[in-house]
């Protein structure tokens, strides 16, 4: 529900959150886990323009998981306090802020488990049209929301670097397959979401409710080995391809704020289906435009690879909850959910570089088929939309080491 958080006329106290290119004003109010130099303790803090507010001394929010926790009514209402507090200023509230710059951003929370999903129909159909080309989408691809389960374990913070994965590759067919660095190593343009409270064993969420259990969403980079994929990928779907890394920003976004970027679902062609009962909602869905960037060793900065939109997805957020639990499987606050490569019709939509299918030069005249050594991926999230202020999702980076 939009209500006076949204103003778009709306200013806080400080200072550097009124700034027309603040990625977090006061209509945000993203979370992130922080710990102070020096202090071994993990913080919940709200950020609000270069600044961090420390929720648990303001609000005795004491954790990620405490927020997560909470009924989706009174996590509004602490976004509601939260924004009178950094709205209206009153003696000594400062004493709550820490500077972005001068902590360290953590892993949102422990995360329980971790499922990515292939809701993308257009990243679907581009990468099925490789490998199938008469027959690009499986027959069941627009009837169920198509996911496995990942690895939370190997789920880290922006910026942490990983080393290039080995495992079986093939790559010559006439060949028995090696144990080797991987060769074709690729990056992908995901949606996190962070869920909560969650469910009991047996009880299925039923899509009319999905978005209470829906904590708020994080850019995330869904690191892929296709070589490694490719090979070990039948019967049973992707596995050591997949587990080696995800990264993801320290930034949550909460449902609350994305609120004003709510927008219809794209209509199915009327020879698609219609969602089964469970499936089917009104909600909509959320127009949040994703970036890729890379920069090479050599490069003093980043280059744009790509652009997307989330709202062009085929399955919603909603939809993927209440098909993960229409089963009876249980969710539990910190379980992290990944949207699945976020591509659109447009070759400058595409969300990894399988999908790009061709070699890309760089500014310094390197070229780029698949990620090298030294190549840092950073993903870039906003949501804008006439009459409401721009908020944004932060970054999410990770740097390629050498194999072992």
């Amino acid at each position: 529900m939009i209500d006076h958080t949204h103003d778009p006329a709306l200013q806080s106290w400080v200072e550097s959150a009124n700034r027309e290119d603040a990625e977090f004003p006061i209509q945000n109010l993203p979370y992130a886990t922080f710990r102070k130099r020096g202090d071994e303790q993990p913080r919940l803090g709200i950020a609000i323009g270069d600044m961090l507010l420390d929720a648990g001394e303001a609000f005795e929010l004491q954790s990620m998981q405490h927020a997560m926790s909470l009924p989706r009514v009174e996590r509004t209402g602490v976004r509601r306090r939260v924004s009178s507090y950094l709205t209206r200023y009153s003696t000594g509230a400062e004493r709550h802020l820490h500077p972005i710059s001068e902590v360290d951003l953590l892993l949102a929370c422990e995360i329980p488990d971790y499922t990515d999903f292939y809701a993308s129909l257009h990243h679907a159909t581009n990468v099925g049209r490789m490998f199938r080309p008469d027959n690009p989408l499986l027959p069941n691809y627009k009837w169920v929301p198509i996911a496995y389960h990942g690895r939370a374990s190997s789920v880290v913070v922006s910026g942490t670097p990983f080393r290039r994965p080995s495992g079986q590759i093939r790559p010559d067919a006439a060949c028995p397959p090696v144990y080797a660095p991987c060769r074709l190593l690729d990056y992908e343009v995901e949606l996190g979401a962070f869920l909560g409270p969650g469910n009991p064993i047996g009880e299925p969420i039923p899509i009319e409710s999905a978005e209470d259990h829906l904590f708020g969403v994080c850019l995330l980079n869904d690191w892929s080995a296709r070589d490694i994929q490719s090979w070990e990928y039948q019967p049973l779907g992707p596995f050591l391809g997949k587990n080696f890394a995800t990264s993801i920003s320290p930034w949550v976004v909460t449902i609350d704020a994305l609120e004003p970027f709510r927008c219809p679902t794209p209509a199915r062609p009327e020879a698609d289906p219609s969602p089964l009962p469970y499936l089917s909602s009104s909600s909509g869905t959320f127009r949040i435009t994703l970036e890729a960037w890379l920069r090479s060793a050599k490069m003093p900065g980043p280059v744009r690879i790509s652009n997307g939109d989330f709202s062009s997805m085929y399955w919603t957020l909603a939809q993927m909850i209440a098909h993960h639990t229409s089963n009876g499987c249980p969710l539990r606050r910190g379980d992290l959910i990944g949207s699945g490569t976020v591509s659109g019709p447009e070759k400058q939509n595409r969300g990894c570089l399988l999908e790009i299918a061709e070699s890309i030069e760089l500014p310094t005249g390197e070229r780029r088929r698949f990620l090298e050594d030294g190549d840092e991926v950073i993903l870039r999230g906003y949501c804008d939309a006439p009459g409401f202020r721009r908020i944004g999702l932060g970054e999410c980076r990770g740097t390629i080491l050498s194999a072992h």
